[in-house]
């Protein structure tokens, strides 16, 4: 693995990954995986996509490469490219290579954020085809069985000059995930976090009450990964009020007057002292 394609790969060995399904979406992913399709996560930021992509790797029985979309990205950083090594140039696989020749699940996560020209380099891997050019190499690569092709974005951050071109999703099987309900996302918060039901209940209930105020000046809302970051801190032995002005309200915004509001807000919706 190379620093500069941003890639991490998880092998299928260790303990299954915590996933608690929301809607019929791991049926969904299980058919489209049958047919070898591939998949169009839409959903806000931190609400359990790449934890459903793990949880559907493990239960495939499949390695899972995933690669962190940045606006630097290029095609070389998925495909490949040659590298000086020891005093030889040698060609060096990108993550969706290896994910094409050993059969593993490939996740672009925020695919959206990539470059459009970078983005077009997946056409061929998400129709009948199912083949990678590699024009470096003057080859073409077919995907080895169990290879499946697996994007995300967040409809509802990104800006109008940052979306899935039509040409791509129409490629895609869509799956919506949002935030759990609260029974589901207070057993998540509990489990992930390792603290009381209880806790884990009032961290959902401001992490819902900032998520419904309106015409807040937030780029995100408050996720279902923070509140797992935030029971983290209690569970080390952090006051509930200071773990969650850590954990939440200072972490969605540097706005004094949005710290301060969101501060109120806390403050009403937690037990006193």
């Amino acid at each position: 693995m190379t620093a500069h394609n941003h890639a991490t790969v998880l092998e299928n060995h260790s303990a299954a990954p915590f996933y608690v399904a929301v809607g019929d979406e791991v049926e969904v992913f299980r058919a489209a995986a049958r047919r070898g399709l591939p998949v169009l996560l839409k959903g806000p930021t931190g609400c359990g996509k790449t934890r459903f992509v793990e949880a559907m790797a493990h239960e495939l029985g499949r390695d899972l490469i995933t690669v962190a979309g940045h606006e630097d990205m290029t095609s070389a950083d998925l495909v490949g490219r040659f590298l000086l090594k020891g005093g030889d140039t040698v060609w060096v696989d990108g993550p969706l290579t290896r994910a094409v020749r050993t059969g593993a699940i490939c996740y672009l996560d925020e695919i959206v954020e990539a470059r459009q020209d970078t983005t077009v380099v997946i056409h061929p891997l998400a129709d009948h085809r199912r083949e990678l050019p590699v024009d470096r190499l003057g080859t073409t690569l077919s995907a080895a069985p169990g290879f499946q092709l697996v994007i995300s974005y967040n409809p509802g951050y990104q800006s109008v000059l940052k979306n899935i071109k039509e040409s791509t999703r129409q490629r895609f099987i869509a799956i919506e995930l949002d935030f759990p309900p609260p029974e589901v996302e207070t057993e998540i918060v509990a489990h992930e976090a390792g603290i009381d039901a209880e806790t884990a209940r009032l961290l959902v209930t401001v992490g819902n009450a900032i998520r419904n105020i309106d015409g807040a000046p937030l780029g995100e809302a408050s996720s279902t990964r923070m509140l797992i970051l935030t029971g983290g801190l209690i569970a080390e032995g952090l006051g509930v009020r200071r773990a969650v002005q850590a954990g939440i309200v200072e972490t969605l915004s540097d706005d004094r007057d949005v710290v301060r509001a969101l501060g109120e807000l806390v403050d009403a919706l937690l037990p006193r002292p």
